[in-house]
């Protein structure tokens, strides 16, 4: 029988090894303690929510050791993992729902507004106030007896199951497989120097690849112990970075996490003398706010990723990061990439092209959507969308999106999305949103507009439009009114050309 559970490996090896620290609940729990808890919300999943190999398991729910529990108990069912992403609004929560089809959801008291406004139906619901008190999650896990199923689960199976946006407008389901995960613990773990001793801080939204497997995965592969806090405070995570009795030794986050912890008035004395390893992603970082941590001796070492590809492509050493700042790095040990420019052909170094990429971190391909898996595979490689160059040394440089989209705090903006509900706004004759840099957030969204002949639109009732139809990071920032959008010979809306007018 093959059965993949890092958990239960750890629970007979180390077991009285720390596991998991939920921050906000002060919650700990061992290998053997957070084993026993998952065997028992597994086996209430499969019993009394008839979940088998295959099905999904949806959470709906803030940063806590409950979702960390829930990804490991589909580990244990051959079940999959289905977070869903809690900054959504309803009606986009809805398609995705619908799209996957989820047999149990689990959600906390903080996300009962949005789950209030859905109208999408999931036959199974379990509340939890994501703090170990009372509630129908602490009480399943309480009344199971651990007794559940144990599937024959191959590398290929699907864990997890991550919804990404596309240019088309649609959310887009991406398979990571068990494969995809212990290919990211490899390729990872060994560039970030995890171990048994390491002590991670996720801060990131555990919906995101992000924060579900940068670092957290891979330190749970390790056997090491993960940190969770409930949303990103930069004081605090300064204060547990420079804790000696912590002893936090990895930190990964976004540009915008960096900039903030920058920006507090504590920054200037923390120690950060016992961090093994700075990690950042999830958009592109500003070389200013690299130089400013290698100001104070720390060396933030950068890469590329997406949730199609589990996520590591390209990483950045401990001494590139300092030589290179800006680059996203080289090519993981388990992964291939290549640039290709856009009349066919691969690049030469230094020439910019799209980046594709392949090898075992790539999904299999889109939940549902052949016609996306079609378009954007092409000889077993992934085209990403992202205009890119590799230089002579072999370090990845990304150098702009491929396609629209922007990225706004290390959230993933495709325009189409937006621009499907600008258009239904009474008075709008035709519209074209971009995104802008910006110091704070990276990017930020700007839309462009046309009005009728007769609309008195003003700034103030666009962007008011956006509010509760779209997820609060995807709303623009900037409304420029326009008398006519730039379009090529075939009609398609010229963005570089707006974007060159900001």
């Amino acid at each position: 029988m093959r059965h993949y559970d890092w958990l239960a490996h750890y629970a007979r090896a180390t077991p009285n090894a720390p596991c998991w620290t939920d921050l906000h609940s002060s919650r700990s729990y061992n290998f053997a303690e957070a084993n026993d808890r998952v065997r028992k919300l597994a086996a209430h999943l499969a019993g009394a929510c008839d979940v088998e190999k295959g099905d999904r398991v949806a959470t709906l729910a803030m940063n806590s050791t409950d979702m960390l529990e829930v990804h490991a108990a589909c580990a244990k069912l051959g079940a999959i993992f289905f977070p869903l992403n809690w900054r959504l609004a309803p009606p986009e929560l809805d398609y995705i729902v619908n799209d996957g089809a989820p047999k149990v959801l689990i959600h906390d008291d903080e996300t009962q507004p949005l789950l209030a406004g859905m109208t999408a139906t999931i036959p199974h619901q379990i509340r939890t106030d994501g703090m170990g008190g009372a509630s129908v999650y602490e009480d399943v896990i309480a009344a199971s007896d651990g007794d559940h199923p144990k599937p024959d689960v191959d590398l290929d199976d699907t864990w997890l199951i991550l919804y990404t946006s596309g240019t088309t407008g649609r959310p887009k389901g991406a398979p990571n497989t068990f494969g995809m995960a212990f290919i990211n613990a490899v390729n990872l773990g060994f560039a970030s120097e995890i171990t048994p001793s390491t002590v991670g801080l996720t801060v990131l939204p555990l919906f995101h690849t992000a924060g579900i497997n940068c670092y957290t995965m891979p330190i749970l592969h390790a056997g090491g112990s993960s940190l969770v806090m409930r949303a990103f405070d930069p004081g605090e995570t300064l204060r547990l970075i420079g804790d000696p009795e912590v002893g936090l030794t990895h930190f990964f986050g976004v540009p915008a996490n960096y900039l903030f912890m920058s920006q507090h008035p504590d920054f200037a004395t923390t120690d950060f003398t016992r961090i093994v390893r700075c990690g950042i992603g999830g958009a592109p970082s500003p070389v200013p706010l690299i130089e400013t941590y290698k100001d104070k001796g720390i060396a933030i070492t950068q890469g590329f990723g997406m949730s199609e590809t589990s996520p590591l492509v390209s990483i950045q050493t401990f001494e590139q990061a300092l030589a290179k700042p800006g680059s996203a790095g080289r090519c993981g040990l388990h992964a291939e990439l290549k640039i290709m420019l856009e009349g066919g052909g691969e690049a030469a170094p230094d020439e910019v092209g799209e980046l594709w990429v392949r090898g075992p971190n790539i999904t299999p391909g889109y939940w549902n959507r052949p016609d996306a898996n079609e378009k954007e595979w092409e000889d077993g490689w992934f085209k990403t969308g992202d205009a890119a160059r590799v230089d002579a040394d072999g370090d990845l440089w990304i150098v702009d999106r491929w396609k629209d989209m922007y990225i706004s705090g290390g959230e993933n903006v495709y325009p189409a999305e937006v621009e499907n509900t600008l258009f239904a706004l009474k008075g709008v004759a035709d519209g074209a949103i971009v995104g802008a840099p910006d110091e704070k957030w990276g990017e930020i969204g700007v839309v462009f507009v046309v009005k009728d002949a007769v609309a008195e639109l003003d700034e103030a009732a666009v962007l008011d439009w956006f509010q509760g139809k779209v997820a609060r990071y995807k709303i623009p920032s900037r409304v420029v009114f326009i008398d006519e959008l730039p379009r090529n010979a075939t009609g398609k809306v010229l963005k570089r050309t707006l974007r060159e007018q900001l």
